[in-house]
């Protein structure tokens, strides 16, 4: 299974526009963060989590050449403002593309996206397949393995994955006992870190690493991540044993 790190940045990204702070002044590469989302591939089978407006440069730059299904976390604009841009892998498949969230995520993609479930649809619009999933639903993709799962954003019940021995988790501020059974023991987990002060809505560093070590898993990688963390290079030396900021390109393989 290859995991590709497609943005890890939160909802401005770094740089924030306009801001003059060292971390988004820095050219280190690993400094600047699209929004967040990653790719999935195994096999023949690829998939996406998350469609946030940097979408078609992220696609520009990873190659990826097809796209089996989307999976949204939940109805933010930085986790579905890219939506329209699927529209190239529409024509490449000749087929509409599964979309899996919650019924209420895919109820605002309805309003948001419009035209492309209207009954005259405009020529060469997007197609979606939307499927409704909740907290335990079960999905299989070749030999893909999932299972979604719930986690509190602020007050928002939004979705996480766990993939095989893989878990993505983003946006957390709160976990349930069921949501970390599910979640435990992983190969690889994914935990969002949006920075050192804590925050209303989303794991601070601090919250993130005592929840890594919690959930047991065997490496794990903060994303989301904001300007307001620090410069990768300097940080990244403070986590503990095999705890590490993830990356925009980042690549990893379970």
């Amino acid at each position: 299974m290859k995991i590709e790190f497609l943005g890890t940045g939160t909802s401005q990204g770094v740089p924030v526009i306009q801001c003059s702070c060292k971390v988004c002044l820095s050219s280190n590469t690993k400094d600047k963060r699209l929004r967040t989302a990653i790719s999935i591939e195994e096999g023949d089978t690829s998939i996406i989590i998350d469609v946030g407006p940097d979408f078609r440069y992220r696609m520009l730059r990873s190659k990826l050449s097809r796209i089996q299904a989307v999976l949204l976390t939940h109805e933010h604009n930085d986790h579905i403002a890219g939506m329209d841009d699927l529209r190239p892998f529409n024509f490449i498949q000749n087929a509409v593309i599964p979309v899996y969230s919650k019924k209420r995520v895919l109820e605002d993609i309805k309003k948001k996206y419009h035209y492309a479930f209207a009954e005259k649809k405009y020529p060469g619009g997007p197609g979606y397949d939307l499927q409704e999933i909740e907290h335990g639903s079960r999905l299989d993709f070749g030999d893909l393995s999932i299972t979604a799962f719930e986690v509190i954003h602020g007050d928002l019940p939004i979705l996480s994955f766990r993939i095989n021995d893989f878990v993505y988790i983003t946006d957390a501020k709160t976990i349930s006992p069921k949501s970390m059974e599910i979640a435990s023991d992983a190969e690889v987990l994914v935990l969002n870190a949006l920075r050192k002060e804590e925050h209303w809505s989303h794991f601070s560093l601090k919250e993130a690493i005592e929840m890594s070590i919690k959930l047991r898993a065997k490496k794990t990688y903060f994303t989301h991540v904001s300007h307001m963390m620090g410069l990768h290079k300097e940080e990244e030396k403070l986590l503990p044993e095999n705890v590490y900021f993830a990356y925009d390109t980042l690549k990893i393989e379970l």
